[in-house]
């Protein structure tokens, strides 16, 4: 996939009431946009994830499968707050030529749709043929959908959720007050809470796998173990793995922008905002998952009105929509490739 960068240099309103004075967003394409513009496939990341599809999506992307660029126009842009080469806490403020640090604003998964869609604007795409994202990615898409359905044909959205739970917000905070409670977080400094954000990594580990995951690939082959124990040393390798490529501002803005995902926000309520998103809709769920519960993408099925519902069987919980990528591509291309069905209702998008 090629590398590029988006520079956006007027003032950027968040829905908090604070501003950007512009921004970044590297994206990544692939293949090339047919006449009619018809064959555009935009992909939303997750949490920690980049821009560059096939380092992380590797099973969907590539010939004959799902996300293939001899067929499609392939993008996916880096979202707000993340270091992957967007604008974030460690970009210098060109108001202060000093990093942003503690004082970058709080983004919302509707900042970062936002953001998408003036990027959308600038390389004149007018119409995008399929939405996909899981995760946090799947907030975004259907965030995106809600704002401005008439721009999309289909949608997939996978793992994920209308309203971010309680449960999920919890989970996000524990990962917080873990990084708060390294006496580095406070200080203005690239490693900041570092130390604090390994430890919230190894609590997100338990929401994205499953007990089975862990009793198959880290229980002792011996009962004489008494400590130093394989799911120990793999907690702190997950730490020291994000460690090396992520930074703590990022990951508890991030944290942030997951917990603020509310379709229903200044928009009456989710069931009636689903209501009104009439596109052609995959909705995908992972069976074993206990971060997004596959009630939530049951709630997605029940109210979006041109909606299929797909559940797969895996032991990998949430982070089955990453791993199992054997059974989603099929899933994928055959409805990808299948001719849109008519929309069962005007389209009414809402936005901010």
């Amino acid at each position: 996939m090629k590398k590029n960068n988006f520079k956006y240099q007027n003032d950027f309103k968040l829905e908090s009431g604070k501003h950007l004075p512009g921004f970044e967003l590297t994206y990544h394409t692939a293949g090339s946009i047919n006449s009619d513009q018809s064959n555009i496939i935009w992909v939303c990341h997750a949490l920690t994830a980049n821009s560059d599809v096939s380092d992380w999506w590797k099973g969907l992307y590539g010939k004959n499968r799902a996300l293939d660029p001899e067929k499609y126009f392939i993008i996916c842009a880096n979202v707000l707050g993340s270091c992957y080469g967007s604008s974030q806490p460690l970009s210098v403020n060109p108001e202060t030529c000093r990093p942003y640090y503690h004082k970058f604003p709080e983004i919302t998964i509707r900042d970062i749709v936002n953001a998408f869609d003036l990027l959308r604007l600038s390389l004149g795409i007018n119409q995008i043929h399929t939405l996909i994202g899981g995760s946090l990615g799947g907030q975004q898409v259907l965030e995106w959908a809600a704002k401005n359905s008439d721009l999309f044909s289909k949608i997939i959205p996978i793992a994920t959720n209308a309203q971010h739970s309680s449960w999920g917000i919890a989970y996000n905070e524990t990962q917080r007050l873990a990084i708060q409670l390294d006496p580095t977080w406070p200080t203005n400094s690239a490693d900041a809470g570092i130390e604090g954000m390994k430890t919230a990594r190894a609590v997100a580990l338990l929401s994205y796998r499953s007990y089975q995951t862990y009793e198959e690939t880290q229980k002792e082959e011996t009962n004489e173990i008494r400590g130093d124990y394989q799911a120990s040393s793999y907690q702190r390798y997950q730490g020291n793995k994000l460690a090396s490529r992520f930074n703590a501002y990022s990951y508890w803005h991030l944290s942030k922008a997951m917990d603020s995902h509310n379709i229903g926000r200044g928009r009456i309520d989710s069931k009636s905002v689903l209501l009104s998103i009439s596109i052609d809709t995959l909705v995908i769920g992972i069976n074993s998952d206990n971060l997004f519960p596959t009630k939530e993408q049951v709630f997605l099925f029940n109210h979006l009105p041109n909606a299929k519902l797909d559940l797969i069987d895996s032991k990998y919980g949430h982070d089955g929509f990453l791993t199992e990528t054997a059974k989603l591509n099929p899933i994928l291309i055959e409805f990808i490739n299948k001719k849109a069905r008519k929309q069962l209702k005007t389209t009414l998008a809402f936005s901010i």
